[in-house]
């Protein structure tokens, strides 16, 4: 008898969603996540409260879903605090940065995840849109990231806490290698933060500062509801996913503790794409 899971008749497997278990290893640092109230940044919130971190919960909107996050973070034992601040405006970032350092003497881990989209066909997008895109999903990385840097600089490696000085993760997608029509915007906001996080980290790396990104697939999250709400709609996103099953907000989390834990000390400047196989070109699995 085939074990669960197992393909018969080649049908395709049912999926099965991870279970994994967060370690503590990074207790005692202190981490700052952008655009934390909502999807992918509240799990990465969650997750670096539960593998030890104390974080800063920042947003821009709906402060009521901040504070469902803080309070989701206090019941694990953690100090957390929400913070509003648009991260593409220089005034509003230092001014968090600041009360991050009252509140907890420095930072640890910066996870750079604020974004949003403004669609349209390219030859109807207004420059308002496209500067709104970049501002907040490049800019804005630029803005705390310059700002995080500057701390670890400053302080340098403390043994005791971690084999770095500091880690820095950037929010990226797909998109960065992906053409996406009607999205223009967006697309190439990721791919300037791919080369963004690619050149700080080189410049900053002798610091033992490491500066790695994720790049997230399709993740059940209510930004892309349409792609996933309907089986219709699931079945056509399952043609574009090899492994045949939707994203999971946690699952991002999970790579975000991997990358800012020293069980990465030495993965430095990389783009991890998670995401079911998107960027394998599943359009050629048939032979194209």
């Amino acid at each position: 008898m085939p074990p669960s899971g197992a393909k018969t008749d080649g049908e395709l497997p049912e999926a099965v969603m991870p279970t994994c278990e967060i370690r503590e290893v990074l207790t005692g640092q202190k981490a700052l996540v952008t655009g934390a109230n909502s999807g992918i940044g509240k799990a990465v919130a969650v997750a670096l409260g539960r593998a030890g971190a104390d974080v800063v919960v920042n947003y821009n909107s709906r402060p009521e879903a901040a504070e469902e996050v803080v309070a989701e973070i206090e019941r694990l034992g953690r100090r957390v605090f929400a913070h509003q601040a648009d991260v593409s405006r220089e005034d509003q970032v230092q001014a968090m940065f600041q009360r991050m350092f009252q509140e907890f003497g420095t930072i640890d881990i910066l996870v750079n995840n604020a974004g949003l989209q403004k669609d349209a066909p390219f030859d109807q997008m207004t420059l308002a849109d496209w500067q709104l895109v970049l501002n907040v999903n490049l800019t804005g990385q630029f803005l705390c990231a310059r700002e995080a840097v500057r701390e670890f600089k400053r302080r340098g490696v403390v043994k005791e806490v971690s084999c770095a000085a500091g880690k820095i993760v950037s929010m990226s997608s797909v998109h960065e290698v992906i053409p996406w029509a009607g999205h223009v915007n967006y697309a190439a906001s990721k791919g300037g933060v791919m080369m963004m996080t690619k050149s700080i980290s080189q410049e900053v790396a002798p610091y033992r500062i490491r500066v790695n990104s994720i790049a997230p697939g399709a993740i059940r999250t209510p930004i892309n509801m349409a792609a996933w709400s309907t089986p219709e709609a699931l079945q056509e996103l399952y043609k574009l996913i090899p492994y045949r099953r939707i994203g999971e907000p946690d699952e991002i989390g999970r790579a975000a503790v991997w990358l800012a834990s020293d069980d990465s000390d030495y993965v430095n400047g990389i783009t991890l794409f998670v995401d079911g196989g998107m960027t394998l070109y599943p359009g050629f699995e048939s032979g194209g």
